[in-house]
């Protein structure tokens, strides 16, 4: 199963322009199962999703996993989970976490192809500090959500150290796919954005998706990691 982190930017693309046709095309590109977003909604007013439901709808492989909170948007605090249209949903949720800022995670259970997965999407915050508490947080989370499934973690971190801060807190608990450079889309310095994983999982493979329409589309590009069972 292939599973993708995206800090969409609110669909803001390189040109300073809404372009949620772009992001769909990024995610066509990219192919993957299931797919956690960051900046998945609008800043002000209604809060209402970068990607237009209809548009999601109607030209993409795609459903929102339905978070139950504000009727136009996609995600809770920016955070979506997208799933494969043929993926199951048996059970999803809102997660509170410690805040400097507006933040917070997403948690679903989902199956597809006969392999159900618990997976959780996130943003974390800017400060270094947060971070690790929201890392802690997450963890507990991950342990009380789990119900003993395989469970993946994904999402924009902001964490620019290579193994310190919450990759730490993370890393005690979680294995990390290999992703790679994903921030500023443009010129790739910063590995922003993670996939970690439980041991009832392997990481076959996991890159950046780094074509010419994800240069263009958001602020990041996608990461993405293939898994399967371990042993």
């Amino acid at each position: 199963m292939k599973l993708a982190t995206y800090n969409i930017h609110k669909a803001i693309g390189a040109d300073k322009r809404r372009n949620p046709q772009r992001i769909l095309s990024v995610l066509e590109e990219l192919d993957a199962d299931i797919i956690t977003l960051q900046e998945a909604d609008r800043r002000f007013g209604r809060r209402s999703a970068a990607i237009p439901p209809l548009l999601l709808d109607l030209d993409s492989d795609y459903q929102p996993v339905p978070l139950d909170v504000q009727a136009d948007s996609m995600g809770w605090h920016g955070n979506a989970i997208l799933v494969r249209k043929s993926a199951t949903v048996h059970r999803h949720d809102i997660l509170h976490i410690p805040s400097l800022e507006p933040r917070g995670a997403v948690m679903a259970h989902v199956e597809y192809n006969g392999i159900t997965l618990c997976v959780f999407g996130m943003h974390l915050d800017l400060s270094g500090l947060w971070r690790r508490k929201q890392a802690h947080a997450i963890i507990r989370l991950a342990e009380q959500h789990g119900d003993g499934l395989p469970t993946v973690l994904m999402g924009d971190l902001n964490e620019w150290s290579a193994a310190g801060g919450c990759l730490r807190d993370f890393g005690r608990v979680f294995s990390f796919a290999d992703g790679g450079r994903s921030f500023h889309a443009r010129r790739p310095i910063a590995r922003l954005d993670r996939i970690m994983h439980c041991d009832r999982l392997r990481a076959v493979d996991s890159g950046v998706h780094d074509g010419a329409s994800a240069r263009k589309a958001s602020d990041h590009l996608p990461v993405w990691a293939d898994f399967a069972p371990a042993g």
